[in-house]
């Protein structure tokens, strides 16, 4: 019964997920064409907030930040976020100018990949080398002066809850061209919304934001101090001490909103 409950509600939200995601893709197509590029990401806010609330109506999933204190939302910053979800794509929209560092693929998915590079975002040809990681840092300085919040998943692909990580190069070369502190985050977002699973489960994704890393790091050392932190931080969310420490995501969006 439980099993066939998970079925219906999941389904409910997937179709969810592709009407709005598929509805606001095609708005975004209006400024696209009218010149009002610049209104994507608030576009892409409300895509993001639309998809946390069914996903509580829905699934029965809330969302609870730790460390919210750590983010700066009048400037720029650069986030590393450990990636078990798509969920993990929809969270840092709410965040005043969000830049996503993002495979190069995607910009050909059907309807909302033409979105992405009008949108700000920051596209990387996995397959291109160094160029790639020229263009990585060429982008981000841009994004850096444009006052933008730059979100990487150092990871380079989603892995799955409890799996182990492998910190690819790109986020030494990112945070040495933007010369702004690191802002680790680790979460269990993986745990409710799997790896192109059909099923949502039900509870509470954790987002657990870390100090700032300081500025200036060599590559090994960022690495290192990276791994850490996020292992701290992940044992924050396996072994709570308080359940009630922590902001729902309506605290969260209520803070950026003052920014935009």
């Amino acid at each position: 019964m439980r099993r066939l409950w998970l079925t219906a509600t999941s389904l409910l939200f997937n179709l969810g997920f592709i009407a709005t995601t598929t509805v606001l893709s095609l708005w975004g197509y209006v400024y696209l064409v009218t010149g009002r590029e610049k209104r994507l990401i608030r576009l892409g806010r409300l895509w993001a907030l639309v998809i946390i609330r069914l996903l509580r109506i829905c699934c029965g999933i809330r969302v609870r930040i730790i460390g919210l204190e750590h983010l700066p939302f009048d400037g720029p910053a650069l986030i590393a976020s450990v990636h078990q979800s798509a969920f993990d794509t929809a969270i840092w929209m709410l965040m005043p100018k969000p830049a996503y560092v993002l495979k190069q693929e995607l910009l050909k998915v059907p309807v909302f990949g033409r979105l992405m590079k009008p949108s700000g975002m920051i596209a990387v040809d996995r397959k291109a080398g160094a160029k790639a990681i020229r263009d990585l840092m060429r982008d981000g300085q841009a994004a850096r002066d444009d006052g933008r919040q730059v979100v990487i998943f150092p990871q380079g692909t989603r892995a799955g809850f409890g799996e182990p990580r492998v910190i690819q190069p790109g986020i030494a070369a990112l945070a040495g061209a933007m010369a702004v502190p690191v802002i680790p985050v680790a979460t269990n977002s993986g745990a409710h919304w799997g790896r192109n699973a059909f099923t949502k489960r039900p509870g509470v994704i954790d987002i657990v934001i870390g100090a700032p890393l300081p500025a200036g790091l060599a590559r090994a050392a960022l690495v290192s101090a990276l791994d850490e932190a996020w292992t701290v931080l992940e044992a924050r969310i396996h072994t709570p001490v308080d359940k009630t420490v922590g902001e729902p995501v309506s605290t969260f969006a209520s803070r950026t909103r003052d920014f935009l």
